[in-house]
């Protein structure tokens, strides 16, 4: 069992609840990180080029601006381990601007959860960002996810 310590609070800013009670991080990396917030303990970066290191535990999907990732069999993979790792750590998703791979990348999560595919990009405008999944490519991306 997890320590609460170890997990986001339902204050934490930018943070999406999964219906499981497993919940992530979303952020734009453009912005700066809040001193006083949590750091994560794993972090899932998508960026079109490799992002530089974090003090925390990182993987990264080359996932360029307004696209999909370059390797959908290794997002699928790294986005299962951050869902698995929600559940006793302060996981993190974060792309430049947090919304469109974000969105996506957590819309693909709630998926896994147990949101149905057709619905998990409203789930993610709902109870993340209401402009979250900027693209048609980018919501088709979430509907096929759920075929796995």
């Amino acid at each position: 069992m997890a320590d609460v310590s170890d997990l986001w609070s339902e204050h934490d800013n930018g943070v999406l609840h999964l219906p499981s009670g497993r919940s992530v991080r979303g952020r734009g990396l453009r912005h700066p990180l809040d001193p006083t917030a949590p750091l994560p303990s794993y972090g899932v970066y998508l960026l079109g080029r490799r992002p530089p290191g974090a003090p925390w535990e990182a993987d990264w999907i080359r996932w360029p601006d307004f696209r999909l990732p370059a390797d959908p069999e290794a997002a699928r993979a790294v986005l299962a381990r951050a869902w698995e790792r929600a559940a006793g750590e302060r996981v993190e998703i974060a792309c430049g601007g947090g919304r469109g791979r974000t969105g996506t990348a957590l819309a693909c999560l709630a998926v896994l959860d147990g949101v149905p595919a057709a619905q998990a990009v409203a789930y993610v405008r709902r109870h993340y960002d209401r402009r979250a999944v900027e693209t048609p490519w980018q919501r088709r991306y979430v509907r096929r996810f759920g075929r796995g």
